[in-house]
């Protein structure tokens, strides 16, 4: 999730992201992004570990090596995170429960588009 719930994400920043993603794993090869996408202020991550990697680590490193490529990239953001490297909130949202991989996917791909009738 972007620090306060900024919404920053449009298409051309989603896509440096994910060349962001692909060079993490070409420097953590065993970590893997099965599915990736987004809304303005959040992200939605399938991401699959080693055991010997805990789920922190595996974020932190998401965030070190994204917060910064961002902001450099796009100078927008360091006018609206003025007075803070980051661009990530502190905390995260991880299930690691027994769900269907398919599910998750699907509900990852349908994540930004148009509502589906649940806030009526």
């Amino acid at each position: 999730m972007t620090k306060y719930r900024r919404k920053i994400f449009n298409e051309g920043i989603f896509a440096y992201f994910d060349i962001k993603l692909a060079e993490l794993t070409s420097h953590y090869p065993l970590i893997k992004f099965v599915k990736v996408n987004h809304d303005q202020d959040h992200l939605h991550l399938l991401v699959s570990i080693p055991p010997t990697m805990t789920v922190g680590k595996a974020v932190g490193l998401v965030k070190q090596n994204t917060s910064r490529e961002l902001k450099q990239k796009f100078p927008f953001l360091k006018e609206v995170y003025w007075g803070t490297d980051a661009i990530w909130s502190e905390g995260y949202f991880v299930a690691t429960v027994g769900i269907n991989e398919a599910v998750i996917q699907k509900y990852i791909e349908e994540q930004g588009k148009k509502d589906a009738g649940q806030a009526k």
